[in-house]
């Protein structure tokens, strides 16, 4: 099972996972040095009776959402972290909006900070939770009271973890395969190494894949599997590809990529979806209105096409047609997330439906229809 954590800044998320884990999931010295998440950390930790349970740390900071929507691509299981002294915050509300968007469901909430207040504070910030849960994905999540510090209540929330990851539906591994790629680095004596989670399908040792959207041919020289060794990823896992190739290097793959199998290496610049905005949003998304396309780990200029009327209402819903600036690899099911141009709030987002179009008539009734 992949967790992704979520909520506002220092609020308590890498310490969490770090008692849940014993990880560290800060990486970078920037990070360590100012106390702060800045880019995806990832923890790894077994599961009685077999398997590994992974963690994706992402930075709570409203000028790193761009990140956020990158560590939520592929979660299974949302754990959303909220201080008992702070309280449901703004990043705390956009971040649970985005999950809604991409249609997650399973989670849990983590009350932290429980030893900075009074049982009262705990008793009223509890129900702040469950009115900002109500109508989403995860109204019915459990809440755990708990410090990161004291390490009261954490048992209790990695039992809750531990039965999820037991009762959570094993992904099929049919169908082509495809990996988001949300880092890419080079090791001495290895090589161009990727990361990310595997949307679909399996890959083994000596597999040749292509890196989408530029095309590029490689090969599987070495896996790591949920951090372990290992011949072959499969769905839901995340995975670490090491690559080699006659004409690759390390600067021919970088996050927002895919890696994929070839027949589903098919990158466009427009598709069609149903797209959502969020009723927070203060006024309507009018027909060609620049926004910036988030989708599997990428971050994509683009212009929303609405097919429907002249305008989506906040609340509201409609068929648009996405038109990028340059190729994405989208396929019919993916979940997308929309922010306007400045890339400073969320709008909303939906799932792909088509993506080949037709660049003409996209608003015929029949095509509609």
């Amino acid at each position: 099972m992949i967790i992704g954590t979520a909520g506002h800044i220092d609020h308590g998320k890498t310490s969490l996972v770090k008692a849940l884990t014993g990880i560290d999931a800060d990486r970078l010295k920037e990070e360590k040095a100012r106390g702060i998440t800045i880019d995806l950390g990832y923890a790894y930790t077994p599961v009685p009776g077999g398997g590994i349970m992974g963690f994706v740390d992402v930075p709570g900071h409203e000028k790193l959402i761009h990140n956020m929507l990158t560590g939520a691509t592929g979660i299974d299981f949302v754990l959303l972290v909220i201080a008992a002294d702070d309280g449901p915050m703004p990043q705390t509300r956009e971040h649970l909006a985005i999950l809604d968007v991409l249609g997650l469901d399973r989670g849990a909430v983590a009350l932290t900070k429980i030893d900075r207040v009074s049982a009262e504070c705990v008793a009223v910030t509890m129900g702040e939770i469950q009115s900002l849960l109500s109508g989403t994905g995860l109204a019915h999540s459990p809440v755990f009271p708990l410090s990161a510090i004291t390490g009261e209540g954490v048992p209790a929330l990695r039992a809750h973890l531990d039965q999820a990851a037991l009762e959570l539906p094993v992904r099929p591994a049919s169908g082509h395969f495809r990996l988001a790629v949300d880092r890419s680095f080079t090791l001495t004596g290895t090589g161009t190494v990727v990361t990310g989670t595997v949307f679909s399908g399996e890959v083994r040792i000596g597999d040749r894949l292509l890196v989408s959207p530029s095309g590029a041919e490689v090969r599987v020289r070495g896996i790591h599997a949920q951090n372990q060794p290992s011949e072959s990823g499969r769905a839901g896992q995340r995975c670490a590809l090491n690559l080699a190739g006659a004409q690759f290097g390390k600067d021919d793959v970088r996050r927002g990529d895919w890696l994929l199998e070839v027949p589903i290496h098919a990158p466009v610049q427009r598709f069609d979806a149903r797209c959502r905005l969020l009723a927070a949003e203060q006024k309507a998304l009018r027909h060609w209105t620049p926004v910036h396309l988030h989708v599997g780990a990428s971050d994509v200029s683009a212009r929303v096409a609405v097919l429907e009327g002249e305008a989506i209402e906040p609340g509201g819903a409609a068929l648009i047609q996405i038109v990028a600036d340059k190729p994405v690899c989208v396929l019919n099911g993916d979940r997308f997330i929309l922010r306007d141009q400045s890339a400073t709030r969320t709008l909303g987002g939906g799932r792909v439906l088509d993506p080949f179009p037709p660049a003409k008539n996209r608003r015929a009734p029949a095509r509609i229809a």
